[in-house]
């Protein structure tokens, strides 16, 4: 009796792991339940861009196809393995702020998503920008800009299609 229940542990907790892991993999932890701007025809984030290319190359780099991972219901394109290795480990990291959209409108109460090549890293974090006007404002003056952005944030996220 012993032997035949530790073959169906043996059997059944794999299987199980193995059922679940996909839906770990793809179901974004609380603190980044919020909407990415996303390519409604192809689904791909941020236009398809690298988010950790910003901060290891910095640069906007296009990633391709061959390195994608699906997390808070889009797509997510890679230069390279390590990059999307990083980003799976770490994606609260290498995502942009206000998933993509611009903090200087959204400081504002409104949801614009920025601009993949116009972007900036500030306090380890990265922004995108709908303008280089607003990218300039931001640099300027980005404490009081995130601070108004924060607070309006849950607010704008409820105007934004899904």
């Amino acid at each position: 009796m012993t032997v035949a229940r530790n073959l169906r542990k043996a059997f059944y907790v794999p299987v199980i792991a193995a059922l679940l892991v996909p839906l770990t993999l793809t179901r974004p932890p609380a603190a980044m339940a919020e909407h990415v701007v996303v390519d409604r025809h192809t689904g791909l984030a941020i236009a398809g861009f690298d988010p950790v290319a910003y901060f290891v190359e910095a640069e906007a780099v296009l990633g391709k196809g061959d390195f994608e991972y699906a997390l808070a219901d889009a797509v997510w394109r890679f230069r390279n393995e390590g990059n999307r290795a990083a980003f799976v480990d770490n994606p609260e990291v290498y995502m942009p702020r206000f998933g993509g959209y611009d903090p200087v409108a959204a400081a504002r109460e409104v949801g614009v998503p920025g601009n993949p090549r116009l972007w900036l890293i500030v306090e380890n974090r990265l922004y995108l920008f709908y303008s280089p006007e607003a990218r300039t404002a931001f640099a300027d003056n980005f404490k009081t800009i995130l601070e108004a952005a924060a607070q309006n944030w849950p607010a704008v996220q409820t105007t934004l299609s899904p």
